[in-house]
C-alpha cells in the first residue's frame, strides 16, 4: 500500500489516503482523476523513507526541500536546517522525563506518581 497526502495551495496537508500497490506509480492521477477527488497529491511514507516523515493533517509540505514538516509545537520554537522544530533551550540530556513549559520557556521535570 502507498499513502498520499492531499495538500492545499499553501502546502498544508488536508488528508492522507491509501492507494493500492497496483496504483502507486500513478497515485496522484488515480486519486485526482480516476476517483474524481481533484486536488494535489504527494506521496508520503509511514516508514519515513521519503519526504522526511509521514504526513498528517496540518503538516506542511515544503516543495523546495521535498519534505513534510510537522506543525509547530510552540510559538517559541524554530525550524532548524534539518526541518525539525527546536526549543530555544536545549532539553537536558539525562534519564529524567521532561515537558516543555511555553510560559516559562524552559524544560520542566515531569513528576511521575509511583
Amino acid at each position: 500500500m502507498a499513502h498520499f497526502a492531499e495538500i492545499d495551495e499553501n502546502g498544508t496537508v488536508l488528508r492522507v489516503l491509501v492507494v493500492g500497490d497496483d496504483q502507486e506509480h500513478r497515485g496522484h492521477d488515480f486519486l485526482a482523476d480516476d476517483l474524481g477527488l481533484g486536488g494535489t497529491w504527494v506521496q508520503t511514507s509511514y516508514n519515513n523513507r521519503i519526504r522526511k516523515q509521514f504526513a498528517g493533517v496540518g503538516f506542511k509540505y515544503d516543495a523546495n526541500a521535498d519534505v513534510f514538516i510537522a506543525p509547530k509545537p510552540f510559538d517559541s520554537w524554530t525550524l532548524d536546517d534539518n526541518h525539525d522544530w527546536q526549543a530555544p533551550v536545549a532539553k537536558p540530556d539525562d534519564e529524567k522525563l521532561y515537558t516543555w513549559n511555553e510560559t516559562k520557556k524552559k524544560w520542566e521535570i515531569v513528576n511521575v506518581a509511583e
